[in-house]
């Protein structure tokens, strides 16, 4: 599994980590609680899946190829801030090919698919890591 991030918030230069097949950067997800602490976290997870729900919905029911592009970009940074490292590296797939002028031959069940496993995967496995 591959995983790209930006090397700083001045520099749209992409990184490639591999991940090691992990859906979710769990070292990311305790790096970002331990930055911002355990309260500010729940609130930010809160508000990542709201939003990123919202995103998903659009692109699961009524998807704007002209919006293609942005959609990915956003999901692509929501995912990487939350360590959704599969979701990430999809989504800046999808990015590049809108970008490309290919949006229409981007899979957009995939990303639907894969953020509803990485979702549930988080959600099911965040309390027991959290613990640790």
């Amino acid at each position: 599994m591959l995983f790209f991030t930006k090397c700083s918030a001045f520099d749209s230069t992409l990184t490639l980590f591999d991940m090691g097949g992990a859906m979710i950067d769990w070292d990311r997800v305790n790096s970002l609680r331990n930055d911002i602490g355990a309260e500010a976290f729940d609130e930010v997870v809160e508000i990542f899946l709201e939003e990123v729900q919202e995103i998903i919905d659009k692109l699961r029911d009524a998807p704007v190829i002209a919006d293609l592009e942005h959609d990915l970009h956003s999901l692509k940074n929501g995912a990487l801030n939350l360590g959704f490292a599969d979701l990430s590296s999809l989504c800046l797939k999808g990015e590049r090919e809108a970008a490309a002028g290919q949006a229409d031959q981007f899979d957009l069940t995939q990303v639907v698919r894969l953020f509803d496993t990485a979702r549930a995967q988080f959600l099911d496995e965040l309390p027991r890591r959290l613990a640790a």
